[in-house]
């Protein structure tokens, strides 16, 4: 009897101590449920991606050691880095099979190295040459691959390998039971389906069931949505859930008696719920109803990773009253509970009455610290400083300056906050200001981490709208105030002030954005003067962007480690 764990773990990058422990913990449970062998995702060991811990000269000795001393009843693949094999000195990324006494077994070494877009495997990695199976205490015998090398297949790669692990293991497949992928597939929005498409041409190739057991969790930038799946060749699927660790126990001779366990507490594995895994089948377009929850949720698991695996115990932000920071307040509090978040209003000379009307129903509707300081005094002891330096009246001056002191003079606010009380700023822009650079240095930009960072302006309404549906769908208050959503937006520094005053229609400014910088398309649905205008500007605030912090990426491009622009060049 084949019964098959797919962990589906939420490893912390370089806490290899740690990781072992969940895996052996994990393995366990499966093994009490039924399980005979069980399976990780790729580097679960010292979680994924390592970056340059691995070239710290005792890295991947640390992992292979922390494998020996795994107690398991079960045996495990664990995703692991490797030590060379050959002339060149790089590590490999590979499997081990740990049999959980202390005895392992080095099975394979990932073949294809994504270097593109936010992967950069060539830079630390020796590619492997070789397939590699395995026969497990059943006597079923199994291939096995990494993340990928199953994408190439499906032609979902940019990149032409010459090689395909996949057909490499079509050759021998009728002497295999299955085959597995460890993988640490990152989540951008459409990205489910895409997997789902891999693994299922993976299983029609192979003529027998692919498993591919995913990473959970946030790591940095970088946000992974679980859904560990396998397929059958007759394209029939079978998932984890997303957004939750949890362990997808496949029995493979009897699929309608595979199950589901999944933890209710984070990081806790003392409220077990199991469920029947169902099979879903092949003409399912497993189309998301609400695509907007996976982003919430992205955004949410980003947010609560980077402060958890950071050690960050609170958080502070402006609240303006605006649908920005309103958002970024929701989140925070659902990432990490209200009690965690703390909500400065800095109202000033142009402050209205309904955005700070707006600022404190926000905080107090979520439940968390809300605190107001006014800063009009010091706004216009500011100008009054800077007068001989700067004369108002020269003609030669920017009165930029005057709007930028304004977020200056909030940033510094926020900053000594998260100074004095241990927390974190978060900054509040979004994709579509960070583009053509409507935020300021050193101020609205300043923050250890930007949650909206990847969402465009109109997504952020619809992210406020699913918080407030969300709320009054549990029975509770809807927390981010109508006005605040109906309003237009504004920075409110200077009189009467509006953002298409400056900047087109965030409808055609985001379309055009988003053609541009997800698809290498210039828009010719709008007029050329507004799109050239859109895309010099994005252009010239390339060295805004390389100041950014970091933010979760939820696109198919995001600024952040897939972005490589120059600075100094011609543009």
């Amino acid at each position: 009897m084949s019964v098959v764990a797919l962990l589906q773990h939420n490893s912390v990058v370089g806490d290899i101590h740690q990781n072992s422990i969940e895996i052996s913990r994990l393995a366990t449970i499966a093994a009490s449920q039924g399980a005979t062998i069980a399976v990780t995702s790729e580097l679960a060991i010292c979680g994924y991606p390592p970056r340059d811990l691995l070239l710290e000269k005792d890295f991947v000795n640390r992992c292979i050691e922390a494998i020996k001393g795994i107690i398991s009843p079960i045996p495990i693949l664990i995703g692991s880095p490797l030590n060379p094999d050959g002339i060149k000195k790089l590590p490999s990324n590979g499997v081990i099979y740990c049999e959980g006494n202390g005895k392992i077994k080095e099975l394979y070494r990932k073949q294809l190295l994504p270097t593109y877009d936010v992967f950069d495997e060539a830079r630390y990695f020796n590619k492997g040459t070789e397939l590699s199976t395995i026969e497990a205490p059943d006597c079923s015998k199994l291939g096995i691959t990494i993340c990928e090398d199953a994408w190439q297949h499906a032609g979902h790669v940019p990149s032409d390998y010459g090689i395909d692990p996949i057909k490499q293991l079509s050759k021998i497949s009728k002497q295999l039971s299955y085959s597995v992928n460890l993988s640490a597939s990152p989540y951008h929005a459409d990205k489910k389906n895409v997997r789902i498409d891999v693994v299922k041409s993976a299983a029609a190739s192979l003529k027998h069931p692919y498993l591919m057991c995913n990473q959970i969790g946030g790591n940095d930038d970088l946000i992974f949505d679980g859904r560990s799946t396998i397929s059958w060749p007759n394209g029939d699927i079978m998932q984890a859930p997303a957004w939750k660790e949890a362990i997808l126990l496949v029995d493979l001779n009897k699929p309608q008696l595979s199950k589901v366990i999944e933890f209710d507490n984070y990081k806790k594995y003392d409220g077990l719920i199991i469920k029947e895994a169902k099979i879903t089948p092949s003409d399912d377009n497993f189309k998301n109803k609400d695509e907007d929850l996976d982003l919430l949720e992205a955004i949410t698991t980003g947010l609560r990773d980077y402060c958890h695996k950071s050690g960050i115990k609170s958080v502070v932000l402006g609240v303006s009253g605006g649908i920005d920071s309103a958002v970024t307040a929701a989140i925070a509090c659902r990432a990490l509970g209200p009690g965690a978040v703390h909500g400065i209003s800095m109202p000033m000379r142009y402050s209205s009455k309904h955005s700070k009307k707006d600022a404190k129903e926000l905080m107090n509707t979520l439940g968390a610290h809300y605190h107001q300081v006014e800063l009009s005094e010091l706004q216009i002891s500011s100008e009054e400083y800077l007068k001989e330096l700067i004369p108002i009246n020269d003609p030669g001056v920017d009165p930029i300056y005057l709007e930028n002191i304004q977020a200056r003079l909030r940033g510094l606010t926020v900053m000594a906050y998260a100074n004095a009380y241990g927390g974190m700023a978060l900054a509040t822009g979004n994709k579509s200001e960070l583009a053509i650079g409507y935020c300021t240095l050193y101020g609205d930009m300043c923050g250890g981490y930007a949650p909206l960072g990847d969402l465009y302006k109109t997504e952020v309404y619809r992210i406020a709208n699913l918080i407030n549906r969300e709320a009054e769908e549990n029975g509770e208050e809807a927390p981010i105030p109508k006005s605040t959503i109906v309003k237009p937006p504004s920075a409110e520094l200077r009189p009467n002030q509006k953002d298409e005053d400056s900047l087109p229609p965030y409808e055609s400014l985001d379309a055009i954005l988003e053609d541009w910088i997800e698809r290498g398309i210039v828009n010719t649905e709008y007029d050329e003067k507004t799109v050239t205008w859109i895309l010099q500007t994005m252009k010239s605030n390339e060295h805004k962007r390389w100041q950014m912090p970091p933010a979760p990426r939820v696109s198919k491009r995001s600024f952040g480690q897939g972005w490589r622009q120059p600075l100094a060049a011609k543009k």
